[in-house]
């Protein structure tokens, strides 16, 4: 074992990091959002960062902040309540965005949490209501979040507030119910159309060509690009510091992640990558998208309405 792609979400890699870093093993997520795993931005290490964690997902305070930015600035929100689950995705996009939404002037009334495969939304939204926000912000994964979504559309005192939601909706399985509409989600910029990885020399659509040569569809998730960039970047690395002699190939785990980490100006597909001290590698871009129907179910369809570029 060399490496990892992985983990798909951040309380996995939570779990995951410490072991893997104790082995001396690198891994690099494609998706992993949450500050705790990487940094505050603000070369303050977070409580789950371990050497040898890597991601090309942007950390969630670039999401936070475009959040923030498009309901105060573009939105004129100024009142905002806010959901998550306790999960490190949606509590620390819950924090980040309520600490970025307060810098601009606006006023966070409400942040309430629910348990992992709570469904009954009735006294999280009356709480919301009686606080009265002109927004909702709901970083949660689908199975919480589209239950919260139509019951705060029927609640009375909430169904003018304006709902936002994270990446993690960004799901055929959401996208495709009547209640997904009118409902703005943060999440990563689509893969660039003219830009080539520099470990292959193929661009988006050759890479779909392959993709779909290969499985006979299309991939469902806008991080199907960053999945690519992350297992190039980790292939490089592995290709400049790994020695081959006498018929075998040797690898120093510590030079890996030195490699890993001196990452600078990577061309991916997803844009040009650099890596930080902490393993964040993304390049801080954040697309919000706008959903007005729930006939389009690819999220790299739907209509972008703010772009944020730290």
């Amino acid at each position: 074992m060399i490496g990892v792609i992985g983990t798909g979400c951040s309380a996995a890699a939570v779990a995951a990091s410490p072991l893997l870093s104790a082995a001396g093993l690198v891994m690099v997520s494609p998706s992993n959002t949450s500050p705790v795993l990487t940094s505050d931005l603000a070369s303050n290490a977070g409580p789950h960062y371990h050497p040898g964690y890597f991601r090309v997902a942007n950390n969630d305070l670039y999401s936070a902040i475009a959040v923030a930015d498009f309901a105060y600035g573009e939105l004129g929100l100024r009142r905002m309540a806010a959901v998550h689950d306790g999960d490190p995705y949606t509590t620390g996009l819950v924090n980040a965005f309520g600490n970025a939404f307060r810098d601009r002037g606006g006023e966070v009334v409400a942040i309430a949490a629910i348990d992992k495969g709570e469904t009954d939304m009735t006294a999280v939204l009356a709480e919301f209501a009686a606080a009265g926000p002109d927004g909702l912000f709901f970083p949660l994964f689908v199975a919480e979040g589209s239950a919260f979504a139509q019951q705060a559309r029927a609640f009375d005192g909430l169904r003018e507030a304006m709902l936002i939601t994270g990446d993690a909706m960004l799901e055929l399985e959401f996208l495709g119910e009547p209640h997904s509409e009118g409902i703005y989600f943060a999440g990563p910029e689509p893969a660039q159309g003219t830009s080539v990885n520099i470990a292959t020399g193929k661009d988006v659509a050759a890479v779909l060509d392959d993709f779909q040569a290969t499985y006979g569809t299309t991939p469902t998730s806008l991080y199907w690009a960053y999945t690519y960039d992350a297992t190039t970047l980790l292939l490089s690395a592995i290709d400049s510091v790994a020695v081959a002699e006498g018929g075998k190939l040797s690898l120093d785990r510590e030079a890996l992640r030195v490699a890993l980490t001196a990452t600078h100006g990577f061309q991916g597909i997803t844009g040009v990558l650099s890596c930080d001290a902490f393993g964040d590698c993304g390049t801080g871009r954040v697309n919000i998208y706008y959903h007005q129907d729930s006939g389009i179910t690819d999220a790299a369809q739907l209509p972008v309405v703010y772009r944020f570029s730290p």
